[in-house]
């Protein structure tokens, strides 16, 4: 067996061409520049939550669709402002739109999900359906 001694610049060089073109010219790196939100997905015995960090939107940004089991999570908000001096006008436009999309696990209540918008942060509750919640009692020794 040969041992080869590998070259830090070529690997280096691959990694930045592997960047590059994988990610759309470097443009995809992070997910701040696709405006995709991070999400935090929590677990209980009764509920799944999903917790998306969105700050700057406003709760008419926000459309939650189901459909066949996907729950689908969009946002899109456009501004324009536009200033008038003497000289010049400027214009500025933002456009900001995201899409998450979840497979919901059977066990979910699908007519008992429920959502809210608070201080940039999108909450959804998907409930767990009774039958799926564990079943808990006590027995009583005799």
């Amino acid at each position: 067996m040969t041992l080869m001694k590998l070259n830090p610049t070529f690997n280096a060089m691959d990694r930045m061409f592997d960047r590059l073109f994988h990610n759309n010219f470097g443009l995809m790196a992070n997910d701040a520049v696709n405006n995709i939100p991070a999400v935090n997905v929590k677990e209980n015995e009764t509920e799944f939550r999903l917790e998306l960090a969105v700050p700057g939107l406003r709760k008419e940004d926000f459309q939650i669709n189901i459909d066949n089991g996907m729950l689908t999570i969009t946002a899109e908000r456009k501004s324009e402002t536009e200033e008038k001096k003497d000289h010049y006008t400027r214009r500025e436009f933002n456009y900001t739109s995201f899409r998450r999309s979840f497979r919901l696990p059977e066990t979910v209540a699908q007519d008992q999900i429920d959502a809210k918008y608070n201080e940039g942060v999108l909450e959804v509750v998907l409930p767990k359906a009774e039958e799926a919640r564990p079943k808990r009692r006590e027995i009583v020794i005799s």
